[in-house]
């Protein structure tokens, strides 16, 4: 750009020529227009108009400002013609030629000032809150914007800030950043501040019994806590009040004033316990006198648990029905099957003990007990018929009248078969008779039997029986410890292998079979077991011995031989004449021992007959007669000796080798 100067020549009374330089003059009036932008100017309120306020600052054209950049958080500004006000220049000159101002920013810039201050001294700052966003709220200080986090709005949790917003309040400036424009700040470092100046403070004067009022902070499963002034603590739920509280939020609410009372305190670490029901009378006071063992009460179901329910007598008062005390009938049932919560039931005290705060309980003991008209309806020996309810391994379980079961066990099923073999003959819905053996009313017990129901055919079997008795019975089974049989065609007995034959060489069960008939002596009875036990050998031995007694006083000139010949045969005529053909078959098992005891006897006898001393032929004649009588009574008595030896060592053979029966 060029320099134009201009000259005229003087005339009179004119003043003198001036030199202009334009290029000057132009960039004095442009750096003039640059230098407003981004300063905060005082201007006048020309007009309002609409939601706009036209303030003038003093430049070549008005500015519009918004009128809600006028208005403070929370509240509205009223604008006139003529007010003055402080705004921040955006631009000198937009695209319509006129002046962009802001309001906003000109108080922000005013409040930065302040707020770095602040910022820097640490100080606190007043500001309010006026709007949510996402993660915290909008507090508004002095013009600036700061952004208050929702984790530092209190010390704890808060579920609604609404008491909060449009409240003037103190904020700590945790950070800012003037080229974002962010600042952050927090109200819980102020309320933690205040808090622990006033935590020392309440602490040193804290003591157990002490009644103080308190602010309900927050709510758990398991208690509330309570702000004392400075200092929270804890209320238990079962601290709140004498009744149950399932949960705390039954009896208190967030921000409710309640009274409490110090019941423990810790100066170390700081905890306090505290207690709303310790302010009133304790309902247990007298509690046995109130409630005596075996009155009836009314009350209300209040819990149920798997172990019973708990019913409540007056508030502050329960007791626990124990699910063996809530029903005569149902066993093994959920007491939420009997009873239900709130429901209102009648009850019997059955014990109180005032030292651990119980009360024992009955339900069933309010009803009739079926048992007992169960045992006055069907005395002992009755006959009762019910249907088969369950089978187990052992016995039957019968349904009776009244909603009571009877057991018929495995033993009392049948008089023939095993335990196992009658209850597979049974099912279950099967509709059965039975008899009525025992009620024991105390421990809710009937025992029935099916068996009994007709008679035992081994009883009258087993009367004429008798240990030691001589009995004819039929093999069964042939079994490698012994034979099976059976007496009377009802009683069922064994013979053990050595118990077979007093010769070891006959001990063999195979000799014998199923369908054979055996004489033998009954050695033992096991009535309960409804056995016999008897033995073959017993009875070869008991005869040997019956022979010797009969016979051994015969002619002097007999030998043992001949006696125990004399007497086979008497044998053996009385069988055949009782037992006919059966006399063939037990004929050898008698003869063999007695053939055996004949032969050693005769060994003996001619062993005496030498050690005799030789007579003279006079006296030879008259002596022989009674030395061959004595050397006879001599040689039996040795034989039946040698005969009981040879029994008892058999015996104890077949013992060792016998299995048990």
């Amino acid at each position: 750009m060029t320099t134009q100067e201009t000259a005229a020549e003087p005339t009179d009374g004119a003043a003198p020529p001036t030199t202009e330089n334009f290029e000057q003059l132009l960039n004095e009036v442009l750096s003039e227009d640059e230098g407003f932008e981004g300063r905060v100017l005082r201007g006048v309120v020309v007009a309002v108009e609409g939601d706009h306020a036209v303030v003038d600052v003093g430049l070549k054209s008005e500015g519009r400002v918004p009128l809600k950049e006028f208005a403070s958080p929370g509240s509205d500004e009223t604008l006139t013609p003529g007010d003055e006000v402080d705004v921040y220049v955006e631009r000198y000159e937009d695209r319509d030629g006129l002046v962009r101002l802001s309001r906003e920013k000109a108080r922000r810039e005013e409040a930065w000032v302040g707020l770095e201050k602040a910022f820097e001294k640490g100080e606190r700052v007043n500001g309010v809150i006026f709007g949510r966003v996402k993660g915290g709220f909008i507090v508004d200080l002095d013009g600036a914007v700061a952004f208050l986090p929702g984790s530092q709005v209190d010390i704890r949790p808060v579920r609604d800030v609404s008491p909060l917003m449009g409240t003037p309040q103190p904020f700590q400036i945790l950070k800012m950043d003037p080229q974002r424009n962010n600042i952050v700040v927090s109200r819980r470092a102020v309320l933690e501040e205040t808090r622990t100046e006033a935590r020392s403070e309440l602490i040193s004067s804290l003591k157990e019994g002490q009644v103080l009022d308190g602010v309900v902070k927050n709510i758990t499963d398991y208690g509330a806590f309570v702000d004392l002034g400075g200092v929270d603590g804890l209320l238990h739920v079962t601290d709140i009040a004498w009744k149950r509280i399932n949960h705390p939020s039954e009896a208190l609410s967030i921000g409710e004033t309640v009274k409490v009372q110090i019941i423990r305190f810790n100066s170390e670490t700081q905890r306090i316990s505290l207690g709303m029901k310790q302010l009133e009378a304790d309902p247990w006071d007298g509690v046995a006198a109130k409630y005596p063992v075996e009155a009836k009460f009314s009350g209300r179901v209040t819990n149920i648990t798997d172990y019973g329910a708990f019913v409540e007598l007056e508030p502050g008062i329960e007791g626990l029905v124990h699910v063996s005390e809530m029903s005569w009938t149902k066993k093994n049932v959920h007491p939420g099957k009997i009873v239900s919560t709130s429901q209102e039931v009648e009850v019997m005290v059955l014990d109180v003990d005032p030292d651990k705060r119980r009360i024992s309980l009955g339900l069933k003991q309010c009803n009739a007990n079926p048992w007992e008209d169960f045992v006055t309806k069907f005395p002992k020996g009755a006959e009762v018929e019910g249907e088969i309810k369950n089978i187990t391994e052992f016995g039957l379980f019968i349904g009776l009248d009244g909603e009571i079961d009877g057991m018929a066990h495995l033993s009392d099923l049948s008089w023939e078969k095993s335990g196992e073999e009658a209850l597979a003959g049974y099912s279950k819905g099967d509709v059965v008779k039975a008899k009525v053996l025992d009620v024991d009313v105390d421990k809710e017990r009937v025992s029935l039997g099916i068996k009994q129901l007709s008679d035992d055919p081994v009883e009258g079997a087993m009367e004429g029986l008798k240990k030691g008795a001589v009995v004819t019975c039929t093999v069964t089974q042939v079994t490698d410890g012994g034979i099976e049989v059976k007496v009377n065609d009802a009683v069922l007995g064994f013979i053990r292998k050595s118990d077979l034959s007093r010769e070891r060489s006959e001990q063999r069960p195979d000799r014998f079979a199923a369908g054979e008939k055996v004489d033998a002596k009954i050695t033992q009875m096991d009535k309960s077991g409804r056995k016999l036990s008897l033995s073959v050998k017993a009875l070869e031995v008991e005869e040997e011995k019956r022979a010797m007694k009969e016979y051994g006083s015969s002619d002097s000139g007999a030998s043992l031989g001949d006696i125990l010949g004399a007497a086979l045969k008497e044998k053996q005529a009385q069988t055949e004449a009782e037992n006919g053909a059966d006399t063939a078959e037990a004929e050898p098992a008698a003869k063999k021992p007695a053939k055996r005891a004949a032969k050693k006897a005769k060994d003996e006898d001619s062993d005496a007959g030498d050690d005799t001393p030789e007579t003279d032929a006079a006296g030879g004649e008259e002596d022989k007669a009674p030395a061959k009588k004595a050397a006879a009574k001599k040689s039996a008595k040795k034989a039946a000796k040698a005969s009981d030896d040879a029994v008892q060592e058999d015996n104890k053979a077949g013992d060792d080798a016998a299995p048990e029966d």
